[in-house]
């Protein structure tokens, strides 16, 4: 099927899909760039206190990223949904109505994220380096 031919909603499934594998790939480098920080505080003798904060502070991040992420997934399986079930074209593009309309306050947005740092797809390696920065600091 060419791009054309395609529906709404199809057009929104192919564009949703890409934007979700380009989160996964984001997040692959966030994680690289974390070991490089790693590296780069060792070398130069970040103190353990400031690099642990770096690190904590990239984990975030990469929570950040993973919950929006989860945010296409979930509209990726309605959409799937839509389809299968042979909607109407107005059913399309309707990511941030629907996240708009149960979007959580502050403290909603805060948990998402720490629950999202907290999953261990997420939350590795940024102990593990934490663990490393810290034996790495300690004397002799």
């Amino acid at each position: 099927m060419n791009a054309s031919t395609l529906s709404p909603l199809q057009t929104e499934w192919a564009t949703l899909q890409q934007d979700h594998e380009r989160h996964e790939r984001c997040a692959v480098g966030v994680k690289v760039a974390a070991v490089a920080l790693t590296a780069g505080a060792v070398l130069f003798g970040f103190p353990f206190e400031l690099a642990a904060l770096l690190i904590a502070i990239v984990w975030v991040i990469e929570a950040m990223l993973r919950t929006v992420q989860g945010r296409l997934g979930q509209r990726l399986l309605k959409v799937e949904t839509l389809i299968a079930d042979g909607a109407s074209e107005y059913a399309a593009c309707q990511l941030h109505t629907e996240w708009q309309a149960t979007r959580p306050g502050a403290v909603g947005l805060l948990m998402e994220y720490a629950k999202s740092a907290l999953k261990p797809t997420v939350a590795f390696p940024y102990p593990l380096l934490i663990i490393l920065l810290f034996v790495l600091s300690l004397p002799g």
